[in-house]
């Protein structure tokens, strides 16, 4: 004789990971009371199956609802993390410029001050040429008195 085992005992339960629960609290009841709901009612009060059809079409019209909601906010976080971001590159753009400006405006103080020092150095070296000419021609004259001088 064959036996027949029970197919239950060998099938093997899945082992969920720890907060692993894929429906949530209202879904979990929602499935708990389509099941336990027509067992609580009398037969003569039992709905048809054209009702439990309705029932199932409304939790799937109902979770469609939730999606299309829940998708609405997501897309109006992305939303507004996108204009935080924009604000934010905006922000930092203008402080930028005015960073730019600055450092310009510190660049054309710096240039005009640098062109000043190298006209007053450019005048010096010539006031140092003429100088140095002007002394050499001293030391001739001088050179020329003393060998006069020596002469008589």
């Amino acid at each position: 004789m064959m036996s027949v085992e029970n197919p239950v005992h060998h099938m093997q339960n899945p082992v969920l990971e720890e907060n692993h629960n894929p429906l949530t609290p209202n879904e979990i009841h929602e499935l708990f009371s389509l099941v336990l709901e027509p067992q609580q009612q009398p037969s003569s009060n039992r709905s048809s199956s054209s009702s439990e059809t309705n029932r199932s079409i409304y939790t799937v019209e109902e979770r469609k609802h939730r999606r299309m909601a829940s998708n609405r906010e997501s897309a109006r976080r992305s939303r507004r993390r996108k204009k935080t971001h924009v604000e934010n590159i905006t922000n930092e753009v203008n402080r930028l410029k005015i960073e730019n400006r600055e450092l310009k405006n510190m660049l054309c103080v710096l240039s005009h001050d640098c062109h000043l020092v190298q006209s007053g150095s450019d005048r010096l070296l010539s006031e140092s040429i003429y100088l140095q000419h002007k002394l050499a021609g001293l030391h001739q004259i001088l050179a020329y008195s003393t060998a006069q001088q020596l002469q008589y």
